[in-house]
């Protein structure tokens, strides 16, 4: 087990070097071992910091990520560093079970480190385990010590390779032989194969693996998870009956084996389908605790939310490693300035404020809300363990169901473009493969698609948020919201009534502002996208068509205005609560007003058009107001880097060190690179092999 560091907040949070970052360092409005010790907690710290410490201290990891290995020896390097993952115990289940935000900050932790890594763990512990646990019952318990001690290795199989987001049309069937009171597990065709699996490639020995169940008679119950087992694990040799392969290599975390399957007559026993939605008896009877097959179908597949919640504290990873570099670097790369003799550091200018302070805000936005809704999706899969049937355990399932479809989208988009920015505002410096932030682009890249594309999945919340206007039961409560995210819409008609009203442009400067904004909005395109769709229906066209010609410039952008006023409601609340530390209040509020007047900026046309601004100067005091609190934030912005980017082994990134020596730490790693100053082993082809210029020129 890694040692635990015990001691003060300077042994937790050591001073960082004098340097070229200093002068930024001090003239900080706070204290940014006050803002850490308020933003994760004194335990969390040492948490990630015994982490850190420990893959820093272990040859193993020394290597960052696969650096220039073939495909085979990164795999194997990850499965390595895998293994001393587990033997290190950094998370105990019973600490799981106490300290939850702990399980999503070791994922992210490691993520930090390489995704590859992190991705690899995730969904052997907790995608495959957690699976196990939370979808089946105590039959199934006996599995959970093999996946922490390793004996057997786990997947998730739901996509295969001609279906993805259509969960409901997986072809991979599940026959059941009351006489041997067995399931046959078979792929169809080649089309019906389990494809692009995590693990599965070169590892994974059993998968959970979702099929159509039928039983005796032909009758078909829907979609279902079972343990099947696919590789011996003491050869890794497939079993009889399966076809298991590697998928290739990807754009990024080639160190994760994604693979595919295809199961011929597979039989596996009755016990191993996953039971707690649907289970069928020795003889061939189905039963399920479900009257709704769509209610059973959707709690089948709870799983995904999960996944989708982890990956938006993930994208959020990537946003704040971007971000920490590209600050560092703005902070110390000097160009031009008021004279020729005086060059001054790229942060000072307010393009580059504007271009990367409000992805700084973002990621604090989002890094809240991460957490939190993790929490939410704790307390979700508490009361399905505990067999709640209530309707306030429905609503709340379905409120994690829309925040998690919408919330992955938005942190995964917000830190593709984030990302980009930073490369782009590093220069040639950030093009650089040495700097990391082409490995963050490319790593981030898969949170767009996997667990749901994230067009697709927008659809799940307006078709949550569109519901809310459906007809209810005379006597039902017309908005329930556990997470009070939707509670505003019972001023529905009343709020859509209200236009921008700020005076003064130090009014805009707090984050309420957007907020009364955000909320207008959603009531707007709730409506626009409602009206839409009863258009489109009184047309004649079916409901499947109807819905298809609502997604652009209406349900869509419903979706996602619905979840930028969540982050940042969540965040305004949280910024504002009377437990922020008095120093910290004012650049928290800031970052919340920025995060939100920001985001909100990108539907002016759409606050134009549906008259809660009019006339020029609501959008030109917006425009100011982002302005304002980018020269507020920017002495600010290295003591909000220092709170959020990891050690420097784990950054991985010579021109995001702390140090803040930027030119150094870029030619020291430049000259330690292999053969740099070697002439190349094919000098010979330049020196004594020159080209008979025309020589092969066409003589037709």
């Amino acid at each position: 087990m890694a040692p635990a560091l015990e001691g003060s907040d300077d042994a937790l949070m050591p001073d960082f070097p004098r340097g070229p970052l200093h002068a930024y360092r001090a003239r900080a409005s706070f204290s940014w071992k006050e803002l850490a010790l308020f933003w994760d907690g004194a335990d969390m710290l040492r948490f990630k910091k015994t982490l850190f410490s420990t893959l820093e201290n272990d040859p193993l990891f020394a290597q960052q990520r696969g650096g220039d290995l073939s495909l085979e020896k990164y795999r194997e390097l990850n499965f390595l560093r895998c293994k001393r993952i587990f033997e290190y115990d950094f998370l105990r289940v019973d600490d799981m079970l106490g300290s939850p935000l702990k399980v999503l900050g070791l994922v992210t932790c490691l993520g930090t480190y390489d995704w590859s890594l992190a991705t690899k763990v995730f969904l052997h512990m907790m995608t495959f385990g957690l699976t196990i646990y939370s979808s089946g019952s105590e039959r199934h318990f006996k599995y959970i010590p093999k996946v922490f001690n390793m004996e057997i290795f786990g997947c998730f199989a739901l996509t295969e390779m001609s279906h993805g987001s259509n969960t409901k049309a997986i072809r991979t069937t599940a026959h059941y032989d009351p006489t041997t009171e067995e399931f046959i597990i078979h792929s169809p065709d080649f089309e019906a194969a389990k494809f692009l699996v995590g693990n599965m490639g070169k590892t994974a020995t059993h998968a959970v693996v979702f099929a159509q169940l039928y039983t005796p008679g032909g009758q078909c119950h829907g979609l279902h998870s079972f343990v099947v087992q696919i590789r011996d694990p003491k050869t890794l040799l497939p079993m009889p009956g399966v076809m298991v392969g590697d998928i290739g290599r990807k754009l990024g975390q080639n160190g994760l084996d994604n693979g595919f399957s295809m199961f011929h007559k597979v039989r596996i026993p009755r016990q191993d389908l996953l039971n707690r939605t649907g289970d069928v008896t020795p003889e061939g009877t189905y039963v399920t605790p479900f009257k709704d097959s769509r209610q059973r179908f959707g709690a089948s597949l709870g799983s995904l939310s999960t996944g989708r919640v982890v990956i938006v504290a993930m994208s959020v990873v990537n946003l704040k490693l971007a971000v920490s570099i590209a600050l560092r670097f703005s902070a110390t790369r000097r160009q031009f300035g008021p004279t020729d003799e005086e060059e001054i550091p790229v942060l000072e200018y307010q393009m580059q404020q504007w271009r990367l302070l409000p992805y700084l805000a973002a990621a604090y936005a989002l890094d809240h809300f991460a957490k939190s809704l993790f929490l939410d999706l704790v307390g979700l899969q508490q009361g399905l363990l505990e067999n709640d049937r209530s309707a306030r355990q429905a609503e709340l399932g379905r409120e994690v169901h829309a925040l998690a479809s919408a919330g992955k989208p938005l942190a995964s988009w917000t830190a593709q473009r984030g990302i980009q920015e930073c490369r782009e505002a590093c220069g040639g410096h950030g093009y650089l493969a040495m700097n990391r932030l082409g490995d963050l682009r490319n790593d981030n890249d898969p949170n767009c698609t996997y667990e749901g594309d994230n067009n697709v999945l927008l659809q799940q919340t307006s078709n949550y948020l569109l519901g809310l206007l459906a007809p209810r039961d005379p006597g039902g409560a017309r908005f329930q919201s556990p997470l009070k995210s939707v509670a505003f819409l019972k001023d529905y008609p009343a709020l859509l009534g209200q236009r921008f009203q700020v005076a003064s442009l130090k009014d805009c400067l707090d984050s309420s502002v957007p907020l009364a904004a955000y909320e207008w909005l959603v009531c707007y395109l709730l409506r626009e996208s409602s009206e839409k769709l009863n258009q489109e229906k009184r047309s004649g066209r079916d409901a499947f068509t109807a819905r298809n010609n609502c997604q652009v410039y209406h349900c869509r952008s419903l979706a996602l205005a619905f979840l930028e006023l969540t982050v940042l409601r969540r965040f305004h609340e949280h910024t504002h609560q009377p437990g922020v530390p008095p120093p910290l209040r004012a650049v928290l509020q800031r970052l919340s007003a920025l995060y939100g007047l920001w985001s909100l900026s990108q539907h002016m046309a759409l606050l134009y058009r549906g008259g809660y601004f009019s006339g020029e100067q609501a959008g030109k005091m917006v425009e100011s107001a982002i302005l304002a609190l980018c020269s507020q934030l920017k002495d600010d912005a290295v003591a909000l880097v220092d709170v959020i980017a990891p050690p420097d082994f784990v950054l991985d990134s010579p021109i995001g060190r702390a140090n803040g020596e930027l030119y150094k730490n870029l030619w020291t790693t430049i000259l330690q690179e292999s053969k740099v100053l070697e002439r190349p082993s094919w000098w010979p082809e330049f020196s004594a092999n020159k080209p008979v210029v025309g020589s092969l020129r066409s003589k037709l």
